[in-house]
């Protein structure tokens, strides 16, 4: 086999494991608390730490990636993922398995940061749309897939596995990274912008923080409303030390082009408006319906067959129609598929979700294989693994905020349908009784009109900003654009 496509299988084996474990671990929540006697808070930081890793470091990974090498960056991140899942299965407290979990998501974000670059290296031509395609269908089938391997790790063995099972995978991907992927990098890149990742690491916890404290504290709080005002503070920090940055880790230049700016808005709102709802919806087949880990997740089996199947296609079709048609539609499908959820009652069986489902999987295909091609394709090649981290950056951070901003707006809904109720996390994970999935069911049917709006917002500015001329290099077979 050539090397190209050994760099596609050690890019996609590293993709798949990393995004696997954002929503592996979902099903696995019950066990973890009553094995490490964990709050509700603790298990939302067990998601979110990895989560804003992966968004946070993915810059500084770009960064890394083109001044020291890809090849060496992407196979030094597979090494401290594969670290870091060893120190998450072996974890005995709430704290040890959150920090390992935020060391595990800045190996993610290398591997996350020099995946798009290494394709884009070794493929040309029509071979770059189908690679992308390939790409495309990994990324979706992880994310969906990741409660069916959990629920069957968990159920068949113990939590622990969920993590432990990458130390086999880190190993393969590794031994065909030194062996069958060739080197790149950008020989005029500058160095390392620290200050930069201080000031974005510092903005994003903030944010995020406050998000998930805010009931708990109160919106008006003083504590809440210091952490937004330092978010908003630090993040305005952050432009102002990228824009007078020689090499910063994010040229904001960039979004002077509205193909650009519209392939990262394509990505938050994919990530905010899809990703992050696998956890409800885990959470709604667990706790309402009565599936356990391994039978909650074989529900979303439409969900990754869809996504499978549609993505290749996605990433041939890019060759003969504008991107941002594809971008667009399949982000109209996501908002459809939500849609079509919503309407849940207390009665409902798990059948309800399968029409939103089959149209969320579709949606989730069409979208990734073009963004990705976007991604890069609006940039000067020599920029790939910076334009690669931006893109993944909007992904994570579109996860991270979904999660936090939708567990506010659900505990909030909970709390007003029981009547000032605070739920915990004994209540979130394993309560059942008439009250509490009327409101879980509530609150559910909230988030999926939220999530609509936010694809549905998302497709009109995808549509209107991702243009043939925004394009750096003439969109070839896999970056066709309008």
């Amino acid at each position: 086999m050539e090397r190209k496509w050994w760099t596609l299988v050690a890019v996609c084996t590293a993709i798949f494991m990393l995004l696997l474990d954002i929503t592996v671990v979902n099903v696995a929540l019950p066990k973890i608390a009553e094995s490490l006697h964990a709050s509700f808070t603790d298990l939302q930081w067990v998601i979110d730490a990895y989560a804003l890793s992966l968004a946070v470091f993915v810059l500084t990974g770009g960064s890394l990636a083109d001044l020291l090498g890809r090849r060496r960056v992407f196979a030094a991140g597979v090494a401290l993922f594969t670290g870091a899942s060893i120190l998450c299965g072996a974890a005995t407290t709430p704290l040890f398995l959150i920090l390992a979990r935020a060391l595990q998501g800045i190996g993610g974000a290398i591997m996350f940061a020099t995946s798009l670059a290494l394709l884009s290296q070794a493929f040309r031509g029509r071979e770059r749309g189908t690679a992308f395609g390939i790409w495309g269908a990994t990324t979706g089938a992880a994310v969906a897939i990741g409660p069916l391997v959990g629920g069957a790790l968990t159920d068949g063995l113990n939590w622990r596995w969920i993590f432990f099972v990458n130390i086999p995978i880190g190993i393969f991907t590794l031994v065909v990274a030194f062996t069958r992927v060739d080197e790149s990098r950008d020989e005029t890149h500058g160095g390392i912008d620290w200050l930069g990742l201080a000031t974005l690491c510092g903005a994003l916890f903030l944010l995020v923080y406050a998000l998930l404290r805010g009931n708990d504290k109160g919106w008006t709080s003083g504590q809440i409303v210091a952490e937004l005002v330092g978010a908003v503070v630090l993040l305005a920090a952050f432009c102002t030390v990228e824009l007078r940055q020689r090499e910063p880790m994010l040229d904001l230049r960039l979004f002077r082009n509205p193909a650009f700016a519209g392939a990262q808005i394509t990505a938050f709102t994919l990530s905010a408006a899809a990703f992050s709802m696998f956890l409800y919806l885990t959470l709604y087949l667990q706790n309402v319906l009565g599936f356990g880990p391994f039978g909650a997740g074989l529900r979303f089996l439409p969900v990754t067959l869809l996504s499978f199947t549609v993505a290749p296609i996605a990433g041939k079709l890019s060759a003969h129609m504008p991107v941002r048609v594809l971008l667009a539609g399949g982000l109209l499908l996501v908002a459809g598929g939500m849609l079509l959820m919503r309407g849940l009652h207390t009665e409902s069986t798990w059948t309800a979700l399968l029409a939103g489902f089959i149209l969320l999987g579709a949606g989730i295909g069409m979208v990734n294989p073009p963004l990705a091609s976007t991604a890069i394709g609006v940039v000067d090649p020599r920029r790939a693994g910076m334009a690669s981290g931006v893109n993944n950056t909007f992904r994570q951070v579109g996860i991270a905020t979904g999660i936090a901003a939708f567990g506010a707006i659900f505990q909030h809904r909970l709390q007003s349908e029981i009547g000032g109720f605070h739920p915990s996390g004994a209540a979130i994970v394993a309560t059942r009784n008439d009250v509490f999935i009327h409101a879980f069911v509530v609150g559910l049917n909230e988030l999926f009109l939220i999530a609509a709006i936010v694809a549905f917002v998302g497709a009109v500015l995808a549509f209107a900003l991702v243009r043939r001329r925004g394009f750096a290099q003439e969109p070839a077979a896999q970056n066709a654009a309008a």
